[in-house]
């Protein structure tokens, strides 16, 4: 009996363990989040990713907020500075007095520059220097200011550019990949349709090796291209994602918008144009230079006042009522004599590097003209060149069908099919281009004209 007891209790405690273990298990499973599979990703997305991760861009930007910091210095240098001076000297007397206090005898210091054994300072100073080097100093600045900021556009539209190649790479690979997919299906179909023939005695051997063969070149070139595709949406994923080995899916490509006038593109980029503003910022910047450069033949006007005490007592007033605290003003003029030529040269600097500026704001506005013109007819070839291809797919399409059928009716040789799959294969990888094409020359003129 006994015995029984303590089975049961076995029993029991073996069946409590079980279904305690599997609520446990249950619980976990329930608290799994899902796997919410590959993100979609836009192109706007993927810009707005690239801009937070990619380390040039962050440079520019940390370069234009720097020099925007620095013309706000510029000019804080015209104001005026205050400051609260405190101090405390003491000086070993050297036993004898002197009628240097504010009443009577004091002891005398040791050191003859202090003024007294005991000497407390405690005052506000305001100062301000007036010259014309600190007015160029404020242009150069602002020139600085204007430059590192048309030079981040420069760096965000470079970025944008990237972008939108790789994010069209990896749509033209996949897209790639699917054509070369259904082209190894049709290849294989082929080369059934031969084997079967060749058992059934219509045609020779060499037909089935010859779709052999393109079966094989078309394996060949799957492999390639999902190889390709990988490579594509890993140079894409770098620039996105802190794993390159993120999963995420790109939208479908769009049809290719309207082309805007030749006239429109040219009025936007030239009044949109970061590298015209970096190189007229530059111009700018230069002649400020040689102003503050020359500024240094003049005298600068510096102005000090100052209030609060300097007496032997830390106190408003000393013996006798004597009154410590008061104020003084200073007024300095410093006319420059001789430097050994150093400003005639610092000028020459300054002119130099304005002369080359000047160089490279015509190259410049000349390299701006070249750029849209070869945008604009590498935009207007694809979109012209859109319909032509999509007539060529169908064509070879159509050729391709009709060589099928007199392949079937013993019209035609298996070269002639396999000619005919490569050429359709050809037709369609060309359309896919000619739309890759399209799209990324429109995202360049959009690039250069700020709309992007």
């Amino acid at each position: 009996m006994g015995r029984m007891h303590v089975n049961l209790l076995r029993l029991v405690s073996r069946a409590a363990t079980v279904f305690y273990l599997s609520g446990i298990c249950a619980g976990l499973n329930a608290q799994t989040p899902p796997d919410p599979g590959p993100q979609r990703l836009s192109l706007a997305q993927a810009i707005q990713r690239a801009q937070q991760n990619e380390p040039v861009f962050a440079n520019a930007l940390a370069a234009q907020k720097t020099a925007s910091i620095d013309h706000y210095l510029a000019k804080a240098a015209l104001l005026p500075s205050a400051t609260y001076h405190n101090q405390v000297l003491y000086t070993q007397p050297n036993g004898q007095t002197n009628q240097g206090g504010q009443v009577g005898a004091q002891p005398s210091p040791v050191f003859i520059a202090n003024n007294a054994v005991h000497e407390y300072t405690s005052q506000a100073a305001i100062t301000e220097t007036l010259g014309f080097k600190q007015l160029a100093d404020v242009h150069v600045a602002s020139a600085n200011a204007a430059r590192a900021a048309a030079e981040l556009e420069i760096a965000r539209r470079g970025l944008v550019g990237s972008v939108v190649n790789l994010y069209y790479s990896v749509q033209a690979s996949e897209t790639k990949q699917r054509l070369l997919n259904d082209a190894l299906h049709e290849a294989q179909a082929f080369t059934d349709v031969t084997q079967k023939r060749e058992a059934a005695r219509e045609v020779a051997r060499a037909d089935v090796v010859k779709a052999q063969l393109q079966q094989q070149q078309r394996q060949r070139e799957l492999s390639d291209a999902k190889l390709a595709a990988d490579k594509a949406r890993l140079e894409l994923a770098v620039l996105l994602f802190p794993d390159p080995r993120t999963s995420y899916i790109t939208d479908a490509a769009a049809a290719p918008g309207a082309l805007p006038t030749h006239d429109e593109v040219n009025q936007l980029a030239s009044a949109n144009n970061p590298e015209l503003r970096s190189a007229l910022a530059d111009l700018q910047a230069g002649n400020a230079e040689v102003i503050s450069a020359k500024a240094a033949y003049l005298p600068d006007l510096a102005l000090n006042f100052n209030y609060g005490i300097d007496a032997p007592q830390f106190a408003k007033s000393g013996p006798d009522d004597v009154r410590n605290l008061g104020y003084s003003m200073s007024a300095t003029v410093d006319i420059p004599v001789w430097d050994w030529f150093s400003t005639q040269k610092r000028v020459k600097q300054s002119e130099i590097r304005r002369d080359a500026a000047k160089v490279t704001l015509t190259a410049t506005q000349r390299r701006l003209i070249a750029t849209l013109e070869e945008a604009y007819a590498e935009a207007a070839a694809a979109r012209d060149q859109a319909d032509l291809l999509d007539l060529t797919v169908r064509t070879a399409a159509e050729s391709l069908r009709l060589t099928k059928l007199r392949y079937t009716a013993g019209e035609a040789t298996a070269l002639e099919v396999v000619d005919a799959q490569a050429a359709f294969l050809a037709a369609e990888s060309a359309q896919a281009d000619g739309i890759v094409r399209y799209q990324t020359a429109q995202a360049e003129l959009q690039i250069l004209t700020g709309t992007l």
